[in-house]
């Protein structure tokens, strides 16, 4: 109980006393998270309510990929990600790997599949006699999906949640493929993790405190969004 209440206190200091390393931390981590699930969601949406609506043979193999990917270990993606980005891989000519941008990869592959896997659940769950009445009032093809997708916009703000939530919390991947270099590549998760190793549990108990508010703060700022518009 003491560690805690004494990681919840260093969390306190780090935040008041205005810790330039741990707000640049803090600031690389909300970016690359950030920028991460605005790539999966404009990869992940347009392909999901495409699944969705169209049907052809081998659907269900690949829905059925699609759902596992959701549950992939990410350190598993960060090991392929390391393999694709290592200077004997195909794109090691990039020179990426040990960067932000080959975190903000790892992770835009984490939260991808959840981002395709729920739009497409949120679509497919819109009542059929909305889309029959869409129909009968005579919109186009254009004008019923962006109807549909206008009706399932909650449930897909739920995926970008949900995104987010994944990749700002994993650890594996962005310590495979950032490296963890102070003032670099170095997030909140990886410097939990260091900080744990080199035996300094209250600080690493307080940046964890910090992740979680950072956490918290972007999931109630979603949320109040979502609500807003289900209200409006």
């Amino acid at each position: 109980m003491d560690s805690i209440i004494n990681g919840i206190v260093e969390a306190f200091r780090m935040i008041v006393t205005g810790d330039p390393e741990i707000f640049a931390i803090v600031w690389l981590t909300l970016k690359v998270s950030g920028t991460a699930t605005f790539i999966s969601l404009l990869i992940g949406v347009p392909l999901g309510v495409g699944l969705a609506h169209v049907h052809f043979p081998g659907k269900k193999l690949l829905m059925s990929i699609i759902n596992t990917a959701m549950g992939f270990p990410p350190v598993v993606i960060g090991l392929w990600v390391f393999l694709l980005l290592s200077r004997n891989g195909p794109l090691g000519f990039m020179n990426l790997l040990y960067t932000p941008t080959a975190i903000l990869i790892a992770q835009a592959v984490i939260a991808t599949p959840i981002v395709i896997g729920l739009t497409c659940a949120a679509i497919m769950q819109v009542d059929d006699a909305l889309k029959l009445q869409i129909k009968a009032l005579g919109a186009t093809k254009w004008q019923s999906l962006f109807l549909i997708i206008r009706e399932a916009r909650f449930s897909i703000l739920a995926a970008c949640i949900a995104g987010f939530g994944a990749v700002v919390s994993e650890v594996g991947a962005s310590m495979m493929v950032g490296g963890n270099i102070k003032g670099y590549s170095r997030v909140l998760t990886t410097a939990t993790v260091m900080e744990v190793n080199k035996g300094n549990s209250d600080v690493a108990l307080g940046i964890s405190v910090i992740l979680l508010l950072l956490a918290f703060a972007v999931t109630v700022g979603l949320t109040y969004l979502q609500q807003k518009e289900r209200k409006g």
